[in-house]
């Protein structure tokens, strides 16, 4: 291999905050807490090589805290047409709620409108990249849980329900906490002796 490709190979990792590369000291592994993590290659790398789930949990936290807050911020000064997408957005998983592929591609598209009527650019963008990753990573689909279809409904009723009422602390712990709690059935499997609702 020739020093140009390497030095243009170490200059891609330092870009990503993959290495520190200080002069004598030489080329060193930096932190991970400086890794560029949303980069897609050190992203795709990090949920594809972490058999612990450990990255996933993270990225579910971040993820449902940013699009708790921005459906608090569409509760907060929604429209009626705002209103109305995001009710037309439940109504279209309602009628194809059997159909796996199907109700997968409009569950992306309700988040995908909430995030993107909450007028907060940088958000939207953050949690799109998350949100499409995970959906790239077989882990976070997790294993079948029964009721998974009226589990999902159900919480979007509830994010649908505080925008309807413009509550904008209802509709962000609603979707925080739906973000939250499904990864986690998806995660574990509902265990068969819980009841399928406590709360």
């Amino acid at each position: 291999m020739s020093r140009t490709v390497i030095r243009e190979s170490v200059k891609r990792l330092e870009e990503k905050g993959l290495l520190v590369v200080a002069q004598g000291r030489g080329t060193q592994v930096a932190r991970v807490g400086s890794w560029n993590m949303l980069d897609p290659t050190v992203l795709s790398a990090l949920v594809d090589n972490d058999e612990s789930l450990g990255v996933l949990d993270e990225l579910t936290i971040v993820r449902g805290s940013l699009e708790g807050a921005m459906a608090g911020a569409v509760a907060s000064r929604r429209t009626p047409e705002e209103l109305s997408r995001v009710e037309h957005a439940l109504q279209t998983m309602r009628e194809i709620q059997h159909e796996t592929d199907s109700f997968r591609q409009a569950d992306v598209v309700f988040h995908f409108t909430v995030m993107e009527l909450s007028r907060n650019r940088l958000a939207e963008n953050i949690a799109k990249r998350l949100y499409r990753r995970a959906l790239e990573s077989t882990r976070y689909h997790g294993v079948e849980y029964e009721s998974a279809f009226e589990s999902t409904l159900d919480d979007h009723a509830l994010v649908v329900d505080a925008i309807s009422r413009r509550d904008a602390a209802a509709a962000e712990r609603a979707m925080r906490d739906h973000i939250v709690n499904s990864w986690q059935l998806r995660r574990f499997g509902r265990p068969a002796e819980q009841p399928e609702s406590d709360a």
